[in-house]
């Protein structure tokens, strides 16, 4: 039996007692007890109609609401914190709602607001750029003096989009068409468009060698990233070996990782200081297993920029004499003076840096989009951008004390949003059917791609739900779209907290309803 077909007849039975429940109720009768309001209340009360008493109880004006009510009910969810609200996107119509109002941790649906905040105010043709510049001059092929990359924050520039090698290729060609065959400096990062607040406000100090925590910054590679490689010694309680696969980050690897016993399963892990470039590996990897391949965040993003680009630039046969180097260390004075311009080279339109951003919730482009939006005047920082999102979420009639915003992505713990906040943004989204196009298909589609590609697979709710999720330690949200049985659009947010229940028991609740919601006839 499906899990469709098991959801169909659960659904059918909950909506027979609960339809026999709301219908047995003596009219007139009080839905809820509890103590009598003052006299002066009393006086101007008004009695409410039956359908509003079954509003007030279940959320909504429907026996819907009163399903969604009995799975968000559930004995393993009282001691969360819901806040959930699901409205038509076609008429208004409120069809259900828990605590709409409260305040609480989104993770990764922070996205949600970085993403509409960066389309309105960047456009969705917003394109990154990269600068090439020079304090020297060029004579007979050769550049006498630095040439200088001046970082506008692309995130784009790695393997999953496939952008690496044409980058550099474009850097290459760009310099060949400049007369540039032999750089005779150094080659300068050059980051200060970008404030050098790598980490988001908030964020976990033990989470920074993770890389999904990597740094942020004007020049950025390989999704600031590092893989490296472990494989088991010859027996067990010898160190395993570890490769770093990805060159050029500067970091030295402290192996602290031993060969168990057969059978023992592969535990590795890693930590690192901020500021500091010891990254020690621990754990165990069984003696004959397969080798394991683990991520790390680099330290300096600019200097792990430049050493790529260094070595990229001499394998297409351009010869750079001097060191790579961060400007950041070097004297303040060390590249002043006239830049003369060598060329550009550009991003992706936002539109597709938006379908990585949040259908792999990749939390580097996410806070590399929030700062961008104060790219201009610059330096693009965090606290430059947080007036201008206030600024577009008030347009959207979401006031200041609703929400708190502390980063892009949601890997803080001190960004506040609500249902109704969340649900606010998706209608602004909508209110234009271009831009609600180019949104939309920046959300993951439950069965079908992103972080939904495992879910609600063989279900009502498969192909119709496209949402963001979200998940830190207890916290779980997921927010999107949906479209019904009848085609009606529906708009929704659900977000849990502090709840101590496994997350299959979180998700299982979300996924019911969403399933019951895709029913929805009219």
């Amino acid at each position: 039996m499906t899990r469709h077909t098991r959801g169909t007849v659960a659904f059918g039975v909950l909506s027979l007692a609960l339809n026999a429940a709301c219908a047995s109720a003596p009219k007139g009768a009080p839905v809820t007890s509890g103590p009598a309001p003052p006299a002066a209340a009393r006086a101007t009360r008004v009695t409410p109609s039956p359908a509003a008493r079954q509003s007030m109880a279940c959320g909504g004006p429907t026996i819907l609401a009163c399903e969604l009510e009995s799975l968000f009910g559930a004995p393993a969810l009282q001691p969360a914190l819901l806040s959930v609200l699901v409205e038509s996107l076609d008429t208004g119509e409120v069809i259900y709602r828990l605590n709409p109002d409260s305040m609480v941790v989104p993770a990764s649906n922070q996205k949600i607001v970085t993403m509409a905040v960066g389309a309105a105010r960047l456009g969705w043709d917003f394109r990154f750029d990269t600068a090439f510049e020079t304090n020297g001059t060029v004579e007979n092929g050769r550049l006498v003096g630095d040439l200088i990359v001046r970082g506008g924050g692309d995130p784009s520039i790695n393997a999953r989009e496939q952008r690496t090698e044409a980058f550099f290729d474009e850097v290459a060609t760009l310099l060949r068409e400049r007369g540039i065959s032999r750089v005779e400096g150094r080659l300068v990062g050059d980051d200060n468009r970008f404030d050098d607040e790598r980490f988001g406000y908030g964020w976990a100090w033990d989470d920074l060698a993770y890389a999904y925590s990597a740094p942020v910054g004007a020049l950025q590679f390989n999704q600031n990233q590092i893989e490296f490689t472990v494989t088991p010694g010859a027996a067990a309680g010898e160190t395993a070996m570890i490769v770093v696969t990805t060159d050029g980050s500067d970091l030295v690897i402290v192996n602290r990782v031993t060969t168990a016993l057969a059978g023992t399963p592969t535990d590795i892990d890693v930590a690192r200081f901020p500021n500091s470039r010891d990254l020690v590996v621990v754990g165990t990897i069984a003696v004959g297993a397969t080798s394991t391949t683990r991520t790390a965040a680099v330290d300096n993003p600019t200097q792990f920029f430049v050493n790529a680009l260094r070595g990229a630039l001499q394998a297409r046969g351009i010869t750079v004499e001097g060191s790579a180097i961060d400007i950041d260390d070097l004297p303040a004075d060390a590249v002043q003076g006239p830049r003369t311009g060598i060329g550009h080279v550009k991003s992706p339109p936002l539109s597709a840096i938006g379908k990585t951003l949040m259908k792999v919730s990749q939390n580097l482009y996410a806070e590399t989009v929030f700062k961008a939006l104060s790219l201009q005047p610059g330096p693009a920082s965090a606290a430059a951008s947080r007036p201008l999102a206030e600024q577009t979420l008030g347009s959207w009639g979401i006031a200041p004390g609703q929400y708190r915003i502390a980063d892009g992505s949601g890997l803080s713990r001190v960004n506040f949003v609500s249902a109704q906040m969340i649900v606010r943004i998706l209608r602004a989204m909508a209110k234009d059917p271009q831009n609600l196009a180019a949104f939309d298909a920046t959300l993951p589609i439950a069965g079908k791609d992103g972080t939904l590609s495992g879910r609600m697979k063989g279900t009502r709710a498969e192909d119709v739900v496209h949402a963001k999720t979200g998940t830190l330690g207890h916290v779980r949200s997921l927010s999107g779209y949906l479209t019904t049985a009848s085609g009606e659009r529906l708009v929704f947010a659900m977000i849990a907290n502090n709840f101590q229940a496994p997350t299959a028991a979180v998700d299982g609740a979300v996924e019911a309803a969403l399933e019951r919601l895709a029913q929805r006839t009219r």
